[in-house]
């Protein structure tokens, strides 16, 4: 068995330990609070985050991330994406050599605009070779009740994808492995952000016309940032393109869609981010993936208006009337 350390006990990190351990692995999945961790090794379940769903005997959690990390091979980072640093930061010491981290994370650093894999080897030196990210249609709650799904492990070194995706595949999860880790980290970060504006247009009472629109439109946007940004433009038709997106944006369980909804029925940014505990990652990217876009000098209009209702500076009623009287253009 090859024992893999999950950085964060959340729904995403704990129902990706259930994949891990359905797969064969031993899995030390760490937790910030002593108590959550406590209750998940006495009931095999995470109260807070997948509840009713019973973990597989051969995850066992810890809040002690020398205990965690101890002899692990492989390392799973699942924690809020701008908590990433901070929390590296403190791991560095307790890291082999030749760890190969695997990213969960879908955001992009508050100040520095930088992509989590971009962040994990400025942080603990390795190289990118030694870096993975999971990105694609995964909502955590299906994945932890074994429906079916797809992903994609993607690494700059394809033996190392290829390694990270034997890991995690079960009669119930299939992964993929590419090498663009730039395009499926800039996919998973956007849709986020373009899931806030569906979901603000679906609380506002728009229909499934405006919602689509938005979808494609977003799609666009993030094809362009994408490939300005040197990744594959194919990778955006593909799982961790056009996949994460259409989950994201369509489904109850996505935190973005329910976060913009919730903006769309007239909370305000403080309601909707006191009535819950889970991170929703688009409100925390958008500002960056703004910056991103104007380091690289292309327009992203969802993104931009997303990120000023996020500031206070518009409505959801605004942000859809200004975008829907854009000057009309071609579609490419």
């Amino acid at each position: 068995m090859t024992r893999v350390a999950v950085m964060g006990a959340g729904s995403w990190g704990s129902a990706f330990s259930l994949v891990l351990a359905d797969a064969g692995s031993e899995v030390c999945l760490w937790g910030r609070r002593a108590e959550l961790c406590e209750q998940i090794n006495g009931a095999h379940e995470n109260p807070e985050y997948l509840a009713g769903i019973r973990l597989p005997d051969a995850v066992r959690a810890s809040s002690d991330p020398a205990e965690a990390l101890a002899d692990a091979p492989v390392v799973v980072v699942a924690v809020p994406s701008q908590t990433l640093r901070d929390n590296l930061a403190s791991w560095v010491p307790l890291l082999t050599p030749d760890v190969v981290l695997l990213s969960l994370m879908k955001g992009v650093e508050l100040g520095t605009a930088k992509r989590m894999s971009e962040v994990i080897v400025e942080v603990t030196g390795v190289s990118p070779g030694q870096v993975g990210v999971v990105s694609g249609p995964n909502l955590a709650r299906e994945i932890a009740q074994r429906q079916p799904a797809a992903s994609v492990v993607a690494c700059a070194d394809e033996q190392v994808a290829t390694r990270l995706q034997q890991l995690c595949h079960t009669p119930t999860f299939r992964p993929y492995t590419n090498t663009d880790v730039v395009g499926c980290e800039l996919g998973g970060a956007t849709k986020n952000v373009i899931a806030l504006a569906v979901g603000m247009a679906s609380g506002l009472g728009l229909g499934d016309n405006a919602t689509a629109s938005v979808i494609t439109r977003g799609l666009a946007e993030t094809g362009r940032l994408a490939q300005a940004a040197g990744a594959d433009p194919l990778t955006m038709s593909g799982l961790a393109g056009l996949g994460d997106l259409v989950a994201t944006c369509s489904s109850p369980l996505s935190r973005n869609r329910t976060f913009g909804e919730r903006l769309g029925s007239g909370m305000s940014v403080e309601q909707v981010v006191a009535s819950t505990r889970q991170v929703a990652e688009g409100m925390k990217s958008a500002e960056s993936l703004r910056e991103l876009a104007r380091r690289h000098d292309v327009d992203m209009p969802i993104v931009e208006h997303v990120t000023r209702v996020l500031d206070g500076e518009l409505s959801p009623q605004e942000m859809l009337t200004s975008l829907i009287s854009r000057a009309a253009t071609s579609e490419r």
